[in-house]
């Protein structure tokens, strides 16, 4: 392990790094990652399927290597698991807490003769002279986030082999549910695992960049109340769908004010307020010459640092009081109920340096910087609990989700080898 950054640790604790970092297992990277992608672990009311399978591999497979983990209900058959490696040195009133999070739920693989390798197959291609760990992994999940879970495993086993006596603890979090309300993590920071947790890496697949800051997010219900009537006789009834286009407008325009306002931010972009869904009638079956009494639409509206989302919320609620003002007898209801803060973690911080100080001397090349697009489970690690969050992992960022998602093997190993000697930087300096 060399390079300029690593001067910056002290030498003993360089040198332990990168044993931590060499002790990484490719192929234990390799199995674990392959082996949680041949779990369909999409949360499935209709099929009544969840996350729970790929829960309890992980469990099985910490137990197999010497854990002792815990396993716990964020909500029925969706589990957390959670296990933690402390040095013999540890001692909690003087010593840091460091968490590495990911999770197990994967979105839906939608058709899956769409996909040109089953999706839950586990394919690996194969790279130069055979190897699979430098190769390409194939199926839903691989990089959201299957790869980062398999690299934080692998990363504690490593750290475990080269500094039993490390002082210092690491805290695996692999909850439930990240793809849909956070469930997981929200009953993770409720039961108190994050009470004692000085630092966060959160796993997510951002091609292995720094990112210290996470684009917010709220989620709104907007419900049109219309009266209904006749297609051929409008005036007798008032149409949402027209209250609902008002407020598309309206609510662009807000979006233009607010971009125009903060600008374009270096790792997060603009700000977007965007509707989703558009639904009339909001419920029933829908006729051509009817118009309805009610009209819906979801918003997903993502944020950046400088925006304050009760007073977002707020504007938004105002753009449709004000067409009601105008619109005799048409109603709107606007509820908010998510809302992730956007995140920024001091550049100053321990966990920030102790990345930088082993990213060139374990992937090689000066640290590289981006920012997380969507929300992630630290949005509430930081926004509640006040824990520092640096999101690192391998997967290209624009995968996730699609068809034929993949992840190179490669850059899990070397997120794994990465985790490691990070952790061993933030915890024994």
């Amino acid at each position: 392990m060399t390079g300029a950054r690593a001067a910056a640790l002290p030498p003993a604790v360089a040198e332990l790094a990168r044993r931590a970092a060499d002790a990484v297992d490719p192929a234990r990277v390799v199995e674990l990652a392959q082996g949680l992608v041949r779990v369909r672990s999409v949360y499935d009311e209709a099929r009544g399927t969840t996350e729970e399978p790929a829960a309890l591999y992980v469990a099985e497979q910490l137990r197999a290597a010497g854990f002792s983990p815990v396993v716990e209900e964020a909500a029925p058959r969706r589990p957390n698991v959670i296990c933690d490696f402390a040095g013999s040195a540890f001692d909690p009133s003087k010593h840091r807490t460091l968490m590495l999070e990911g999770h197990t739920d994967v979105v839906t693989e939608g058709d899956p003769a769409a996909w040109r390798v089953p999706p839950f197959e586990g394919r690996i291609d194969l790279g130069p002279g055979g190897d699979p760990a430098k190769g390409v992994l194939h199926g839903r999940g691989s990089a959201d986030m299957k790869a980062g879970v398999a690299a934080a495993i692998a990363a504690v086993e490593a750290v475990r082999a080269v500094a039993p006596d490390l002082p210092g603890r690491i805290r695996l979090g692999i909850v439930a549910d990240e793809e849909g309300l956070m469930l997981g993590i929200k009953s993770f920071i409720r039961n108190g695992w994050a009470d004692d947790v000085h630092g966060a890496i959160v796993c997510e697949p951002e091609e292995n960049e720094i990112c210290l800051f996470q684009k917010g997010a709220m989620r709104l219900h907007v419900r049109a109340h219309g009266v209904m009537s006749h297609g051929a006789m409008p005036y007798a009834g008032v149409n949402p769908i027209r209250g609902l286009a008002d407020m598309v407008v309206g609510l662009r325009e807000l979006e233009r004010r607010e971009q125009e306002r903060l600008g374009e931010h270096r790792y997060l972009g603009l700000p977007w307020i965007t509707p989703t869904i558009l639904q009339a009638p909001a419920r029933g079956e829908a006729q051509l010459n009817v118009m309805p009494d009610e009209a819906y639409m979801a918003l997903d509206v993502r944020t950046v640092p400088g925006q304050d989302h009760d007073e977002l919320e707020h504007q938004i609620d105002e753009i449709a009081r004000a067409i009601e003002a105008r619109t005799p007898r048409l109603r709107f209801e606007v509820e908010c109920f998510e809302s992730r803060p956007w995140t920024a973690t001091d550049p100053a911080d321990p966990l920030v340096a102790a990345v930088e100080a082993v990213y060139e001397p374990v992937l090689g090349t000066p640290p590289r910087y981006g920012g997380v697009p969507g929300a992630t489970d630290g949005t509430f690690l930081w926004a509640w609990k006040g824990i520092p969050v640096v999101t690192i992992g391998p997967g290209d960022r624009t995968i996730p989700h699609q068809v034929d998602e993949f992840v190179r093997l490669e850059d899990t190993v070397a997120a794994a080898r990465l985790y490691a000697a990070a952790a061993i930087a933030y915890l024994a300096s």
